[in-house]
């Protein structure tokens, strides 16, 4: 393979967004979380759920800065390595990106604060409404991004004028049914990513004996919420194989493993895809389930990879797999919290040790299913940077040498890994040291003009 700053660029920006879509998918989800957590304490008093609040809000915490600072390159990327595509693209996707400051940042800013010096400062009910409007903030953070990200896979709303990409038609832009597709699955695997993440600690505490009150909380909840989450992401998934279907035939096509059209279609499960001879080795097929899933039909025709040029077809092996990883994964955590909810609800839950180990061992399951469900998406529209009008070969920055690709790609290695590594170790120090205690207040030094005031106080109760 020859080496180029194409696609070293293109390495790039996949490291810093996979590295970076962990912490806010992990945050917006435990923001929903402490939301909920917090109605439930003002309802009921109850000071397990105070508790469990105070002990994810320091975890939310790490996340969210972490989150923060490596989410900043995305935009300079445009910039360094991708500025054809910033100033073709630069009139539809620089509002999109400034939207997202204006409204998600300006929430998260501006109430965060009272979520870390504001309990005894502040009214219950605006400790809650500050609660909400950090959790909406995220939401809308992940709003934006998916319209801006949906805008590139179906490009509507806009006209060639002057060698750019002019918006004509906003409210296309930003209610795009395909983005009512794509961001309620984005927002359901955030709040997944949030609730098994959850319950995993839970269970972990549980085979520790340790923090029996709380860990009920994190567990039975997790659970509950996960087992309710899941068919409703279910669904919106099998949405986004429709849109694929009818908007994006060559990637569907990609997913399926179909090299040729098959009327009526069947369904590859798994196989090993041999590209040079446009093939599957090894396949296991099931007859007429893929004209079912593509098309609700048992005989639908449905398109394979020879039906399109060769050049503008994406590398069927990445989305190929991915798919199934993804898919996997889902499998997985709805058998999990299926039963375990079930276990439950008969109250034998924290009984069942076998249960209890897979539980805690599913953490990372919603983060592979996040990062294999992008690849799928954002690797199955090559050759495209924007479907139809932008090739990725053509977005790059046309002066970038191989030289400086490769330093900026190990500076970015290097600077992700240590941030990475020291938040990893915090928030693991928190997670062995667990909800114990009283219930934490900010010092009484801490002021948002003070902020490491906190940090102190934090590290003081260690």
């Amino acid at each position: 393979m020859h080496i180029t700053a194409l696609l070293l660029s293109r390495l790039q920006f996949a490291f810093t967004i996979s590295f970076h879509i962990i912490f806010p998918s992990f945050t917006i989800g435990v923001a929903a979380w402490l939301t909920f957590l917090e109605v439930l304490y003002q309802a009921t008093g109850r000071p397990a759920y105070r508790v469990v609040f105070e002990f994810w809000l320091k975890i939310f915490a790490v996340a969210f800065g972490i989150g923060v600072v490596t989410g900043i390159v995305m935009a300079f990327q445009f910039g360094t390595n991708w500025s054809v595509l910033a100033r073709l693209s630069g009139p539809v996707q620089g509002p999109l990106i400034s939207y997202e400051t204006f409204t998600a940042f300006f929430l998260e800013a501006s109430f965060f604060g009272i979520l870390l010096f504001g309990r005894a400062r502040v009214p219950p009910w605006f400790y809650l409404l500050s609660t909400a409007m950090v959790a909406l903030g995220t939401t809308l953070s992940a709003y934006w991004i998916m319209v801006n990200n949906s805008w590139m896979q179906v490009p509507t709303g806009y006209v060639v004028a002057n060698g750019t990409f002019d918006p004509v038609d906003w409210p296309r832009i930003l209610f795009n049914s395909v983005v009512w597709v794509r961001f309620p699955h984005m927002l359901l695997a955030s709040y997944l990513t949030g609730t098994f993440c959850v319950a995993a600690t839970g269970a972990w505490y549980v085979l520790r004996r340790q923090f029996n009150a709380e860990a009920r909380v994190m567990l039975h909840m997790g659970l509950y919420l996960a087992a309710v989450l899941l068919p409703i992401q279910l669904f919106f998934g099998h949405l986004v194989g429709d849109y694929v279907h009818d908007r994006q035939p060559v990637k569907f096509a990609a997913i399926e493993g179909r090299w040729h059209d098959e009327q009526p279609a069947g369904e590859v499960l798994i196989a090993l895809p041999d590209p040079s001879r446009e093939t599957n080795r090894y396949a296991i097929k099931v007859p007429v389930l893929g004209s079912l899933i593509g098309s609700l039909s048992f005989d639908s025709k449905e398109v394979g990879l020879t039906d399109f040029p060769s050049e503008d077809r994406p590398p069927m092996i990445v989305p190929f797999f991915a798919f199934r990883v993804m898919v996997g994964c889902g499998i997985a955590m709805l058998l999990i919290a299926w039963v375990g909810t079930y276990l439950s609800r008969k109250h034998r839950l924290e009984q069942n040790r076998v249960l209890m180990w897979l539980t805690f061992l599913s953490f990372p399951l919603p983060f592979i299913a996040i990062l294999t469900g992008w690849f799928t998406a954002e690797v199955g529209r090559q050759p495209w940077t924007i479907i139809g009008i932008l090739r990725t070969a053509d977005a790059v920055t046309p002066i970038l040498t191989t030289s400086a690709a490769w330093i900026s790609l190990l500076v970015y290695c290097v600077v992700y890994a240590v941030i990475g590594a020291f938040g990893m170790l915090f928030i693991y120090r928190l997670l062995r040291r667990g909800p114990s205690g009283p219930l934490t207040l900010p010092p009484v030094a801490a002021f948002p003009r003070r902020p490491m005031s906190l940090a102190n106080g934090l590290v003081a109760e260690k």
